[in-house]
C-alpha cells in the first residue's frame, strides 16, 4: 500500500502524506472518555483514509449507494466506483464495521488549502457561492456522505459527525458547507414536488440571512412544481438542522445524480449545547 503523496492543510514546500492533519481518532478534544471504546462496543470504528486502497472502498459505497440504489448517472472512470476530480484533494472520512472491517460509511472533506489547489469547491459548480467569500479561508467542504443500507441507524452518522467535529476544533477551521441532497424518486414518480416543499417549508424557518444567500447555477423550477405536499425531509437533512444549520437559498437541479440539492452551512459555534457536550466535551 502506497501513502498518498497529495500535502493537504496546509499547503508545504514539504511533501506530506495524506492523514497527517490527522493525529489517531482516540478522543473527542476535552472529552473525559475515549471515543474508540465507545465505537467498538457499537460495532463501529472511524478512520481516515491514508491509502489509496482505503478510498477505493469508500468510492465503491459511493458507487452502491448512489448509482445502484439511486440510479445515478456516473461518469467514473473505475468500474463499480464513484470517482470524481475532487477525489484526490479531498481527505475522506470512513466508518467500518468492526469485525467485517467493511466501510459502512463515508464522507469527503475539501479544506480551505486544498479548495485553494483545485480552483473552487463542488459546491462552487452548483452554486454562485460569492456571498461566502468571507468564510472560504475556515470553511470545509462536506460531501458525498453515504451509509449502507444496513447500517442506516445512529450510530454511523453520529460516529461521522463526532469525528468531523474534532477535526474542525483542531484545525481551527468554524465553518462547513455541502449541498444535502433530496431525491427526485417519489411514489415511483420522477418529480421535483418533494424538494419543493421541502424548500417551501424551510425557507420560512431555518433561511440564513441575506448577507449568506447563494443561487443555483441550474436551478430547479419550484415555481413550476406543487410546493405543498405534507412530507419531511430526509433523514440526514433533519439531523444537519438540528445542529443548527442553515439553508443557504433554493435547490439546485442535479440531472445526474437526479436529485434536488439544496445549500447548507453549519458553524460550529452555532452548535446547540447538548451537541456541543456530546461531540466537544464542552
Amino acid at each position: 500500500m502506497k501513502e498518498l503523496p497529495n500535502p493537504t492543510f496546509p499547503v508545504s514546500l514539504v511533501s506530506m502524506p495524506r492523514g497527517s492533519l490527522h493525529r489517531p481518532f482516540t478522543h473527542f478534544q476535552g472529552a473525559s472518555e475515549p471515543l474508540v471504546p465507545q465505537m467498538e462496543r457499537s460495532g463501529l470504528t472511524v478512520s481516515w483514509a491514508r491509502h489509496a486502497d482505503e478510498i477505493r472502498q469508500a468510492q465503491h459505497l459511493r458507487y452502491q449507494v448512489f448509482a445502484q440504489e439511486m440510479g445515478a448517472r456516473l461518469s467514473t472512470s473505475i468500474p463499480d466506483h464513484d470517482v470524481d476530480f475532487f477525489d484526490d484533494y479531498c481527505e475522506h472520512l470512513l466508518v467500518r464495521d468492526q469485525i467485517s472491517q467493511q466501510v459502512v460509511g463515508t464522507y469527503r472533506l475539501l479544506t480551505p488549502a486544498q479548495a485553494k489547489r483545485v480552483g473552487s469547491t463542488y459546491s462552487d459548480l452548483e452554486f454562485d457561492l460569492t456571498r461566502l467569500r468571507s468564510l472560504r479561508e475556515r470553511m470545509v467542504e462536506l460531501g458525498r456522505s453515504c451509509v449502507h443500507p444496513n447500517y442506516r441507524h445512529g450510530g454511523v452518522i453520529m460516529a461521522l459527525w463526532g469525528a468531523l467535529a474534532e477535526f474542525m476544533v483542531r484545525n481551527k477551521l468554524d465553518t462547513m458547507i455541502g449541498c444535502a441532497s433530496i431525491p427526485m424518486l417519489h411514489n415511483g414518480i420522477v418529480s421535483g414536488d418533494v424538494a419543493a416543499s421541502i424548500w417551501r417549508q424551510l425557507q420560512t424557518s431555518h433561511l440564513a440571512g441575506i448577507e449568506f444567500h447563494v443561487r443555483p447555477r441550474l436551478a430547479l423550477p419550484v415555481e413550476q412544481l406543487d410546493a405543498t405536499l405534507d412530507v419531511e425531509p430526509p433523514a440526514l437533512i433533519k439531523g444537519y438542522l438540528r445542529l443548527g444549520a442553515k439553508v443557504l437559498g433554493a435547490p439546485a437541479w442535479d440531472p445526474d445524480f437526479n436529485t434536488a440539492d439544496l445549500p447548507m452551512l453549519m458553524r460550529i459555534g452555532d452548535l446547540p449545547p447538548r451537541y456541543r457536550k456530546h461531540f466537544l466535551g464542552a
